[in-house]
């Protein structure tokens, strides 16, 4: 049988500063904390995941925040956009909130039929809120993701994609059966590369049901000469990268383990977890991290 792609597991963005990152994705945007942890690589530097009140992949959205990082600009080869799925009549409550906010906020839109309102970040990066029907009470679902100039052809082929919609420069793809985060865009308007930095996405992941799917998925990969990474424990997912044609970096994710690996679903995101192979460093590290408070509502951009 061949391995399947649900849609989105995950989108991870760089940010510039950490306390304005938890202000406007938790204390503005309401989407929960679900885990505060380090980058695995980094382990000075925070590593945040927003989502719904679970935690579950199609929901997630993190943030390596760098303090000071420069930034970056959005083209070629990049995620440019991410897509929340909001009620049907939330646009013009959220563009009134973003305006008393101080929040860069566009005026309401239309896309493919569904009403689309994009709000920017403190460091630019583009949050765009779109009606839609699979849109529950609570923000924190994934609509969609736009990729600019990223390969069709790697998605339909390989990934089992298929194409649904398409005006102008832009086409629309759904993974699987459909459902929350199925949806992405390929948009071909960038005339130059994508800059990484605060306020661009580092990689999108796609979700895949277990550990034996993600390794089958990774013998296709080889066999297409994409060269995915080894298998790599991210404690709360197994995860293989490799970057596609038009420059996305992608990554492939299992759904468990989850986030209540470490701490119960009604604690996540309370306290700072580590990695275990830095549990015996923790106060070196907490020593350098930067402090937080919990997120407030006001981020004046």
């Amino acid at each position: 049988m061949k391995p399947t792609i649900g849609g989105i597991h995950h989108i991870t963005a760089i940010s510039a500063d950490p306390q304005q990152t938890l202000d406007f994705y938790s204390g503005f945007l309401g989407l929960r904390l679900v885990k505060k942890t380090v980058n695995f690589d980094d382990p000075g530097t925070y590593h945040f995941y927003f989502g719904d009140y679970h935690g579950r992949p199609g929901t997630i959205l993190t943030f390596f925040p760098w303090p000071g990082a420069r930034r970056g600009r959005a083209g070629a080869g990049q995620v440019t956009g991410v897509a929340l799925a909001v009620p049907f009549g939330a646009l013009e409550s959220w563009q009134a909130r973003a305006r008393e906010e101080g929040a860069l906020v566009d005026v309401i839109a239309e896309r493919f039929g569904e009403r689309v309102l994009r709000l920017y970040d403190p460091d630019g990066l583009a949050i765009e809120l779109i009606e839609s029907a699979a849109a529950r009470a609570e923000i924190g679902v994934f609509h969609s993701a736009t990729l600019n100039n990223a390969d069709p052809g790697l998605l339909t082929n390989t990934l089992g994609f298929r194409e649904t919609a398409r005006a102008g420069a832009r086409v629309r793809y759904e993974a699987g059966a459909g459902g929350h985060g199925a949806t992405v865009d390929i948009e071909t308007t960038a005339d130059r590369r994508g800059a990484i930095g605060a306020g661009t996405v580092h990689h999108i992941a796609w979700r895949t049901p277990d550990d034996e799917q993600q390794l089958a998925w990774r013998s296709e990969l080889i066999t297409a000469r994409h060269e995915p990474t080894p298998v790599i424990d991210r404690q709360y997912f197994h995860s293989i990268y490799f970057r596609e044609p038009g420059g996305v970096l992608y990554e492939i994710a299992t759904e468990p383990p989850g986030f209540t690996v470490d701490e119960p679903l009604e604690a996540l995101g309370s306290e700072l977890r580590l990695p275990p192979q830095y549990e015996p460093m923790r106060a070196r590290i907490e020593a350098v991290l930067p402090a937080v408070r919990p997120p407030g509502v006001i981020m004046k951009v």
